[in-house]
């Protein structure tokens, strides 16, 4: 059941990055003044964002699916077999963590070890650009003229 949230996460964070990936453009055609332009990078950065996450939910999903997979060759974990036989053989179950992206393998003495099935540029990735579209975001909001109505343009 965990793997489907995470599949329907992705795929919604995939429709969410394409929605603002054409409102981006749209508002990089419309927009001369420092303002739309602003608008425009933090649209776009807000698209890049979540499309690296989604990328990492998938790549997490995918883990769920592998250390839920029953039947022949299924123990240990496989996500969990990259630290090697000895580490492996300890593991008794796993955590899935989505904020920051992680899987990670309990194990039987205590403890867990963090896996590679979320790639190691996805968190960095997603927060670097979290920050950028935060910052271009406020900086448009801030430096956008009132209209005559009082509503910012």
């Amino acid at each position: 059941m965990l793997f489907l949230g995470l599949l329907l996460a992705a795929l919604g964070g995939a429709v969410a990055a394409t929605a603002l990936t054409v409102r981006g453009f749209r508002a990089v055609l419309r927009s001369n003044e420092r303002v739309g332009r602003l608008r425009a990078v933090a649209l776009l950065a807000g698209a890049a964002t979540v499309a690296v996450y989604a990328w990492g939910l998938l790549h997490l999903g995918f883990a769920v699916l592998r250390a839920e997979d029953g039947g022949a060759g299924s123990s240990p974990i496989e996500p969990c077999r990259e630290a090697g036989p000895q580490l492996a053989s300890l593991v008794v179950g796993y955590d899935v963590s989505v904020l920051p992206l992680r899987f990670g393998c309990r194990l039987s003495g205590g403890g867990t070890y963090v896996t590679s099935s979320v790639p190691g540029y996805v968190n960095p990735a997603a927060a670097g650009l979290g920050l950028v579209t935060a910052t271009c975001g406020v900086l448009a909001a801030r430096t956008a003229r009132p209209t005559a109505g009082g509503v910012n343009a």
